[in-house]
């Protein structure tokens, strides 16, 4: 098990600590949030399920594209990892997000996400969860 607590998460330049699905990954927040949608959905298997708090599963390339593009309401925003715990086929990631929503308003929040990674590197499943007041 290999495990990252903040603040000696390795960046991708150092090397350490590295695997390909750890490195896929770091480069799933990158490509987020630079925009990137083609980029971050071909790091996805084409039959991938996304669970996210406020939707149905959306499973597939086509349906992960149609929300990054149409129904993310987020705007823009920058992802900080505070720990990453891989355990192979997982990788575990806790971090917080600050960004503009498309209606203006800002969000600061923190999040968890849970990645499965398949034998060729891409992502088969991922799991969101947010840390804000519900109940």
């Amino acid at each position: 098990m290999l495990t990252t607590p903040d603040p000696t998460v390795p960046s991708e330049t150092d090397g350490s600590a590295q695997t390909p699905a750890v490195s896929a990954v770091r480069r799933y927040y990158t490509l987020v949030d630079e925009g990137d949608v083609p980029g971050l959905v071909a790091l996805f298997a084409p039959d991938a399920v996304y669970h996210r708090p406020g939707y149905p599963p959306l499973v597939g390339s086509a349906e992960l594209t149609a929300f990054y593009l149409d129904q993310r309401i987020i705007r823009e925003g920058r992802h900080t990892i505070a720990s990453l715990v891989a355990d192979s086929p997982h990788v575990a990631v806790q971090g917080t997000f600050a960004g503009v929503l498309h209606d203006g308003r800002t969000v600061d929040l923190r999040f968890s996400d849970f990645f499965t990674v398949g034998q060729d590197d891409r992502f088969t499943r991922r799991d969101t969860y947010f840390f804000t007041p519900l109940v």
